[in-house]
């Protein structure tokens, strides 16, 4: 049986960059980092929040060929830059603090801390496009 979600994956289009924003900009640490030449330098490249050792984000290139056909890639590209890829969800305690802090950082927002039935959120997106979300309870 299944004992505990461990990792979940986002695409990214580079992820030397995305391990830049995830670590600088939205204060995540460096969980795993290594390249595996066998498989044509694949990276496993993963981020956690700190103080939540049980899940980490694993930043996963788009792969080419075998894995996916040019086309299939550039679908995924095209879907990432609507915004239309990746959905992960954050809990803080101060949203507005948190907006802020974030926001002189540089992290994009599509939406600025809003009133809504469950809470606070707002929404902002990595530099490849994924959008995100974050909460403060009521």
């Amino acid at each position: 049986m299944l004992k505990q979600l461990t990792h979940t994956q986002i695409w990214v289009q580079d992820q030397d960059e995305a391990l830049a924003f995830y670590t600088e900009k939205l204060g995540m640490e460096l969980r795993e980092d290594v390249t595996v030449p066998e498989l044509g330098n694949f990276r496993w490249l993963s981020v956690g929040v700190p103080g939540q050792q049980d899940v980490a984000i694993t930043l996963m290139a788009i792969p080419g060929p075998p894995v996916f056909d040019e086309d299939t890639r550039a679908q995924i590209r095209a879907l990432m830059a609507k915004g239309a890829s990746g959905g992960l969800f954050f809990t803080t305690d101060d949203i507005q603090g948190s907006y802020e802090e974030l926001k002189s950082r540089g992290v994009e927002f599509s939406q600025e801390p809003t009133e809504q039935p469950y809470g606070v959120d707002a929404g902002f997106r990595d530099p490849s496009g994924n959008q995100f979300r974050m909460m403060q309870s009521s």
